[in-house]
């Protein structure tokens, strides 16, 4: 098996030449009108999700593309729903997002770098915003109903899709009278932009811009939310994002059909593939498989309390992916020997993979943990682990799709198929981890006690400020899209396995009203990461036969 043609992974999907647009040979956009057709498939929806994340890798995408094509080797009609990677992380810490060794995505180099330019188009439209939020500053300008916007209250910043600390406060506007009023700014990530979450839940063009325009970017002289609308940038903003609405197909290395859409981030962002991909993939598959970023406390709650409440959705089961150096590591033991034989660690790791389980339960979702293999792993744990996972009634799976591709996902994609199937006649129901009408709080403190497992949340005065606010803007009844590290169960990054006792404490409360979602920020997050000491990119490099070398991990 092997990649084939684009057009033939659009027929195998079931799509027709005029609804597919090829960017090149090995991927196309795909047509919004094919989404919405009468569904070819069951639309068993897999959310696969994973312990947090530690130094020593879990491998979440590659066991995402594994399990794709193990299914597809049963004969089964799978495709993947993947977030599209953002240049920060290819050339920070994480390298390329595509999978790895056997169960990659391709083309890898396209999709890691510029693919079909849907980043791109993103930071222009968020750009785009700032530029007119400035104009409208420096000329006084004002809608036909409120005052002018105040330079002082503008809280729309700028968004670069590159790891650069250097860009987190910055003053714009220096110079003589007509370059501009002098303010503090700063600059987003792209896969943190309000643009993106929006571009990610859009069902189509008119929701696009009305969601566009509904992003509150400061407050008039008057006090009044000054929006994208009032400044008269939600069209523009929509021809910019025209093509980069539609979702991308491309096809994993042995050739089955995955559908790359948009990159929100899930620790300051929701951390989902689109709504559009997802629905493009209910409607032509069996079993749709997407993943949501970061641990389970992070993206799965978000994918379940936003993505699915917007979609009206809900998955079949939950794939938790584990390594045995993971759970290690939040057992205690060091980087540097997690994968060292530790049976001690590895028990007492096991207590963080039963928070996670616990916390599927509480979403009503049957739970099957994927043990991401690596050589060295030992028989004798291997089999701890699937004793431990038994006598909590939990199914077990291995995956070796890094070293063998579908052949080594085929005893997991059997499993997930198993559970799935035995759902078709009573599906799971939505079970969110909280309401929308409760306040703000109420519901940032469901989450911290039923998913993280904390037993208070406090709120700086300043948090508190923005929550009034929010609730005077009338937006109290918005989603909740934690911030929060993405390494500890706790706003601590410091802090591993499964901790008890604990506070989370926010500290600002930022308003998405496009997306339509509030982001509580907790501990030292930041939406503008910065790179680590020796970034990926110092690996990077362009080879003389046109191939790029680098790009992911354990790729030298």
């Amino acid at each position: 098996m092997g990649p084939q043609p684009i057009l033939d992974v659009a027929r195998e999907l079931g799509l027709g030449a005029e609804h597919v647009e090829p960017y090149g040979r090995g991927k196309a956009k795909v047509a919004l009108g094919a989404i919405g057709r009468s569904p070819l498939g069951a639309g068993r929806v897999v959310l696969v999700s994973a312990v947090n994340p530690t130094p020593a890798g879990e491998g979440k995408t590659t066991v995402s593309i594994g399990l794709g094509m193990g299914l597809r080797r049963l004969g089964k009609r799978a495709v993947l729903c993947l977030r599209e990677p953002s240049l920060g992380p290819v050339f920070g810490v994480k390298g390329g997002g595509t999978g790895g060794g056997r169960a990659t995505l391709v083309p890898a180099d396209d999709i890691n770098l510029h693919f079909t330019g849907d980043l791109h188009a993103i930071t222009s439209a968020h750009n785009l915003l700032a530029a007119m939020v400035d104009n409208a500053c420096h000329f006084g300008t004002a809608s036909a109903s409120k005052a002018a916007l105040d330079p002082r209250q503008i809280t729309w910043g700028r968004a670069l899709d590159m790891n650069d600390r250097a860009l987190r406060n910055v003053i714009v506007g220096l110079g003589r009278k007509v370059d501009g009023v002098p303010r503090q700014d700063r600059f987003d990530i792209t896969a943190a932009s309000e643009v993106m979450a929006i571009l990610a839940l859009a069902s189509g063009p008119e929701d696009l811009e009305a969601r566009l325009g509904r992003i509150v970017v400061g407050s008039s002289t008057r006090g009044e939310p000054i929006t994208a609308a009032d400044v008269g940038a939600s069209g523009a903003m929509t021809a910019l994002l025209r093509d980069a609405l539609q979702p991308n197909l491309v096809q994993t290395a042995e050739g089955g059909p995955a559908i790359v859409h948009a990159g929100p981030f899930a620790n300051v962002a929701h951390g989902c593939s689109s709504v559009l991909g997802t629905r493009l993939g209910l409607g032509y598959a069996d079993y749709v498989i997407t993943e949501a970023g970061f641990g389970f406390d992070l993206g799965g709650e978000k994918f379940l309390d936003i993505k699915c409440r917007e979609m009206g959705i809900w998955p079949r089961l939950v794939v938790l992916v584990a390594t045995l150096r993971a759970l290690k590591m939040h057992g205690g033991a060091p980087v540097k020997a997690a994968g060292e034989p530790d049976a001690k660690a590895l028990e007492a790791g096991l207590d963080h993979l039963d928070r996670h389980l616990e916390t599927a339960r509480g979403f009503g979702l049957p739970a099957l943990v994927a043990l991401n293999v690596f050589p060295n792993d030992t028989p004798e744990e291997v089999a701890l682990l699937e004793r431990f996972l038994r006598s909590r009634g939990v199914a077990f799976a291995r995956c070796d799709g890094f070293a063998l591709g579908g052949e080594g996902a085929i005893g997991l994609a059997s499993a997930v198929a198993e559970i799935a199937d035995s759902t078709d006649a009573s599906p799971p129901t939505p079970r969110y981890a909280y309401e929308l009408d409760r306040p703000i709080a109420a519901k940032v403190r469901a989450i911290a006690s039923r998913v993280y497992g904390a037993s208070d949340v406090t709120f700086t005065s300043a948090a508190q400020k923005d929550i009034d606010r929010i609730d005077k803007l009338g937006y109290g009844g918005a989603a909740v899209c934690m911030a929060k590290t993405p390494l500890s169960l706790t706003d601590d990054p410091t802090i591993a396995g499964r901790p008890r006792g604990f506070a989370i404490e926010v500290r600002e409360v930022r308003l998405s009203a496009g997306a339509g979602f509030v982001v509580p920020l907790t501990g030292d997050m930041m939406t503008m990461p910065g790179l680590p000491r020796e970034p990926a990119a110092l690996k990077v490099k362009l080879l003389p036969n046109g191939k790029i070398r680098g790009l992911m991990q354990n790729d030298d």
